[in-house]
């Protein structure tokens, strides 16, 4: 049988037959089976709540794209201009849908929760899978949470500018304000997700309903009230506002406004082991939601392109957000100005819980496999609401001491966020590496899932790398020339001291402690004891699991 088409349990058996009688392997040949067979093995620990629906739900509204290109397309109109905008826009969508095509193929083959980390120990060299294995889990821990913080934070911050806009006269805008609104939205998607569970497939959905109905409540007065821009501004023009003596370097820093609208794809992946038939709806729900936010961002662009009214009086709008300029000058109405930015902010809400469940399931995932201080204390699945609870509270605390930054300083904080974009690219380019470096050495010996790229899994994973790289490359950038200590982009130094601490923490418990998802498979090669045992244990745990099952 080909091994590429074989199911998760037609593999299990595959490897289980060939092992000797000391439970080792009898050919290396079977070794990436064996890795992919331990790692599928580790699934079924947290009931299934989710079906496709609220999946596609689930990634749509955490992706929050065309929301997202609303409130920063300022720094492409600043470097690129209306040019970046809309062509570089469409440039970020196809790389965007290659990056989710080339990481939904890694999630049907291993769909759960681990995401980039387990794929990289899966698809790695031998000899260095594991150290590997333990950076991208780290860079990913870290990405997630800079992620869900920065959503917190656009969410509390757009408040605090609808209250600048109402209350210009009487109230003095402070940075404490906006932490303190930050950590209330935080303690709000905390809440939900705890005391919400249950319902959380069903908010999923409705989220996904207001995502598209909050599209045309914006869309509509937006471009009936508005004045309009010309044709020419729309599509001809280009600005490098930034100081940059290149216009190609320009282009391509406005360009990472709209890659952010559709960064963190990866987010439905860590969701896995809650979802029924993972290794088909996981995939097809990644690629579906940078589809449907690539239609509604590229509206929401060429809206506020024809509707941006006064340019420079937007982009220097006292409440921190252009959008908001642009809504108030469309409609003249305060009230009109409240309910368009409330959508926005709800819809950031939404983003925000689904982000924090994503990126607790992957703490709670890599503390499973050792990767984490305290390993069983953080893998704790709670058996009253059927998921890891200690991991959500301790992703919670991360974040609200990241507010404390802000305190101090803005531009730190912007920083520390703007990992997110930074971080999220090198853990999705270095599995992709990876894979395509089997597709062309080793094309016989990849386990694919139901769910695979085929013929164009070389040029959509080389795509994949090449716009990750541009990505990356650029994000290190200033947005603005000459560089000041305050409008210095320090994405590379706080990414820089993120790989040093992963180093330090490697070499401090790392190398002692952690062999990653395939664990058993690496430290002693008895890869029979390792898949029986978890059999065993996966029978107890099914049969607990079963009665907390709602799959919508």
């Amino acid at each position: 049988m080909d091994a590429t088409k074989l199911t998760s349990e037609q593999l299990r058996q595959r490897v289980l037959s060939h092992t000797e009688e000391d439970g080792r392997l009898k050919n290396a040949i079977f070794d990436i089976d064996a890795r992919a067979a331990a790692i599928l093995s580790r699934r079924h620990q947290i009931s299934k709540n989710f079906g496709f629906t609220s999946m596609l739900s689930f990634s749509t509204t955490v992706l929050v794209s065309w929301q997202a290109f609303a409130v920063t397309f300022q720094g492409g109109l600043v470097n690129g201009g209306p040019s970046t905008l809309v062509y570089g826009l469409i440039f970020s969508f196809f790389g965007s849908l290659a990056t989710a095509a080339s990481l939904a193929e890694m999630a049907s083959m291993s769909p759960t929760s681990g995401g980039q980390y387990h794929w990289v120990a899966l698809l790695a060299p031998r000899r260095s899978s594991i150290l590997f294995s333990w950076f991208a889990g780290w860079i990913t821990a870290f990405t997630r949470v800079a992620v869900t913080a920065s959503v917190a934070f656009l969410a509390a911050t757009m408040i605090q500018g609808l209250i600048i806009l109402n209350y210009s006269d009487t109230y003095e805008p402070q940075q404490w304000h906006g932490t303190l609104l930050y950590w209330a939205v935080t303690l709000a998607i905390v809440f939900v997700n705890i005391f919400g569970i249950r319902i959380f497939p069903y908010l999923e959905t409705l989220a996904l309903i207001l995502h598209v109905i909050f599209f045309f409540c914006i869309l509509v007065p937006l471009v009936h009230l508005a004045p309009r821009s010309s044709a020419d501004f729309v599509f001809r023009s280009f600005e490098n506002n930034g100081g940059w003596h290149s216009d190609g370097v320009s282009w391509c820093i406005g360009l990472l406004t709209s890659t952010y609208s559709f960064s963190g794809v990866d987010g439905v992946s860590h969701m896995a082991e809650e979802v029924d038939n993972a290794a088909v709806v996981v995939p097809r729900t990644m690629i579906w939601s940078i589809i449907v936010s690539g239609i509604l961002c590229f509206g929401i662009s060429i809206a506020i392109l024809f509707c941006i009214g006064d340019v420079e009086a937007a982009l220097n709008s006292p409440t921190g957000f252009p959008i908001i300029e642009i809504f108030f000058n469309a409609t003249k109405s305060y009230a009109a100005t409240n309910a368009m930015v409330s959508a926005l902010i709800i819809s950031f809400f939404f983003s925000a819980l689904g982000l924090l469940a994503s990126g607790s399931r992957l703490i709670w995932a890599f503390a499973r496999d050792d990767g984490l201080p305290f390993p069983r204390y953080f893998s704790h699945v709670d058996s009253r609401f059927g998921i890891p609870v200690r991991a959500i509270l301790w992703s919670s605390v991360i974040i609200v001491i990241l507010g404390l930054i802000n305190l101090g300083s803005t531009t730190a904080f912007n920083a520390l966020v703007s990992l997110a974009l930074l971080g999220q690219y090198t853990t999705y380019m270095l599995p992709t590496i990876f894979i395509l470096a089997r597709r062309l050495f080793l094309a016989k010996n990849i386990p694919f899932g139901p769910w695979e790229l085929g013929r164009w899994g070389v040029p959509i994973n080389l795509f994949t790398i090449a716009f990750s790289c541009i990505t990356i490359g650029f994000n290190v950038l200033p947005p603005y020339f000459p560089v000041t200590a305050t409008n210095m982009n320090y994405a590379g130094v706080v990414f820089g001291a993120a790989l040093i601490i992963c180093g330090i923490l490697w070499f401090w418990m790392g190398q002692k402690h952690y062999a990653g998802p395939i664990k058993e498979v690496m430290e002693n090669g008895n890869v029979r004891s390792a898949l029986l045992n978890r059999e065993a244990e996966l029978e107890v745990t099914n049969g607990t699991d079963r009665s907390k099952q709602t799959v919508v």
